[in-house]
């Protein structure tokens, strides 16, 4: 009888270790969760090639991860959390929810500060999980394409198509932030623009000037120019022109690189030469050229 109360005894106690150990758990993690991360990089411009590496920030932990799915090298405690995805393209910066452009040398004295033109290519998502004990997750983060590529087309009138030399200004209310997590465009900028003649195709003679920007922000997007003459006369006339109205939904489809075109009309008062655009079109988005 003692034999077989021992042998029962040890059962019992072999049974309980292996429960213990987690002989009924779902993982090898019994106390917390595991994330398997999957990013989708459809919606982004032609052209636009997917980031070699992003960062994933999951409440206090962070990675730099290469591949499209990965699993984090982390296990959870079970709770809720915020997880943030994004790359970290040239000219642009990441502090916690916050992408910044950074500033940059401007070609116009006394208008304020200036931002890149040619900023990297950023894309953001961000998810919100609740992890549990004994878990794992697989999710996906779709990938939003944040930067926006711009292009001026300006068309001369008249014989100031032939007369024109340089034309060099600038462009007000681009905005210089964003919130990754509500989609804030804020911090309104200058960013520079250097026109050039455009030598052959469709545009021939146009005037032409492509900067890329994390979007608009502020009460006001205006283009300020001047337009320099080969013959001196006049030794040069301003441009302003409001783009308000033209770059209203601008933040709304940012993987359609945006072309607007507008007629350049040159009106003399006297001694004194104005410049004004008739009206500003979207350009088909067949003609435009990725920068």
């Amino acid at each position: 009888m003692r034999r077989r109360s021992a042998i029962k005894f040890l059962c019992m106690g072999t049974a309980l270790l292996l429960a213990s150990c987690g002989g009924d758990s779902n993982t090898d993690h019994p106390n917390q969760g595991q994330i398997t991360l999957t990013t989708d990089w459809t919606e982004r411009t032609a052209g636009v090639e997917i980031p070699a590496n992003y960062t994933v920030t999951v409440g206090d932990y962070s990675t730099t991860v290469t591949h499209t799915t990965n699993t984090l090298e982390h296990l959870f405690e079970p709770d809720d959390y915020h997880l943030r995805v994004y790359n970290t393209p040239e000219h642009i910066s990441v502090d916690g929810a916050t992408a910044t452009v950074e500033e940059a040398t401007g070609n116009v004295d006394g208008v304020g500060k200036f931002v890149q033109a040619m900023p990297g290519w950023l894309f953001t998502s961000t998810l919100d999980a609740t992890i549990e004990a004994d878990t794992d997750y697989e999710l996906t983060a779709t990938m939003h394409q944040q930067v926006r590529q711009l292009t001026l087309l300006i068309t001369p009138t008249g014989d100031a198509m032939d007369r024109i030399e340089h034309i060099e200004g600038y462009l007000s209310g681009a905005a210089s932030t964003l919130d990754m997590d509500n989609g804030t465009h804020g911090t309104p900028l200058n960013t520079a623009l250097t026109f050039t003649k455009v030598s052959d195709g469709d545009n021939v003679g146009k005037w032409t000037a492509t900067v890329r920007l994390l979007g608009v922000a502020g009460v006001q997007q205006k283009l300020n120019a001047r337009i320099s003459f080969t013959d001196g006369t006049p030794q040069s006339i301003g441009l302003d022109s409001d783009l308000s109205a033209d770059l209203a939904t601008f933040n709304a489809d940012k993987t359609t690189p945006l072309t607007l075109e507008g007629k350049l009309v040159e009106t003399q008062t006297g001694a004194n030469a104005t410049a004004t655009i008739t009206g500003w079109t979207v350009q088909e988005e067949k003609d435009i050229e990725l920068h």
